[in-house]
């Protein structure tokens, strides 16, 4: 198990956001205010690796034919849950989130994973990459929701802060509604994946760098 390779992989190189452009309808909608990116991210996160795990622990028992049906209901089960807590818990973040929590169930993120890595390999290494997909997924949302919110509403942390008020940065009169409308949503998403993409070439060139440089003291 490479966790450091996991973990560069669910951040970066294999973000399911930035760079597979998995689950683009809950982050274009949820992304307006941290509260509500902070709460998806860590949803899903909490269902990435409790159904990667369940899947790791019965892949060789689930028959091959019905193995996205099984998949789906494992992941319902562990849906259902995460909403009926949030439901008790957090009823302003359910009421928020609305739909988007049981359409997790059909997550590109969630069986892609379940299907690509969970159905083929151990089961700490699944909870491993359930976690670092998940940290990747919950940071994009962060980071589109602070960018949105702040230039949208001229908040930070509505629903978090101030009584969930949120800190007031930017007057009222000034920010720019249109960032919390969907052109916002794909304005942020396109910077962030053009910064995503610039800063994974500046270290694969790094990399290759550090490479040829050690071939050279080798071949001295």
């Amino acid at each position: 198990m490479k966790v450091r390779k996991q973990l560069k992989e669910g951040l970066l190189t294999k973000n399911p956001v930035l760079v597979q452009l998995l689950g683009m309808c809950s982050t274009m909608a949820i992304t307006t205010t941290l509260f509500n990116g902070l709460g998806m991210g860590l949803s899903v996160t909490l269902i990435l690796i409790c159904s990667n795990v369940i899947i790791s622990l019965l892949r060789k028992v689930i028959p091959s034919s019905i193995r996205i049906a099984a998949y789906v209901v494992i992941i319902a089960g562990f849906v259902t849950m995460v909403d009926l807590l949030l439901q008790a818990f957090l009823p302003e973040l359910s009421n928020n989130l609305g739909v988007f929590i049981p359409l997790i169930v059909v997550n590109c993120i969630i069986l892609g994973r379940a299907e690509a890595f969970a159905s083929k390999n151990g089961v700490l290494a699944s909870l491993v990459d359930g976690l670092t997909q998940g940290l990747g997924y919950t940071i994009a949302l962060v980071v589109m929701c602070i960018f949105r919110e702040l230039l949208g509403s001229g908040t930070f942390g509505a629903g978090l802060l101030n009584g969930g008020a949120g800190i007031r940065v930017i007057p009222e009169q000034y920010p720019a509604m249109m960032m919390i409308l969907p052109f916002g949503g794909f304005l942020t998403l396109g910077i962030l994946i053009a910064l995503s993409q610039w800063l994974t070439r500046h270290l694969d060139q790094r990399q290759r760098e550090k490479e040829a440089a050690k071939r050279k003291e080798a071949v001295v």
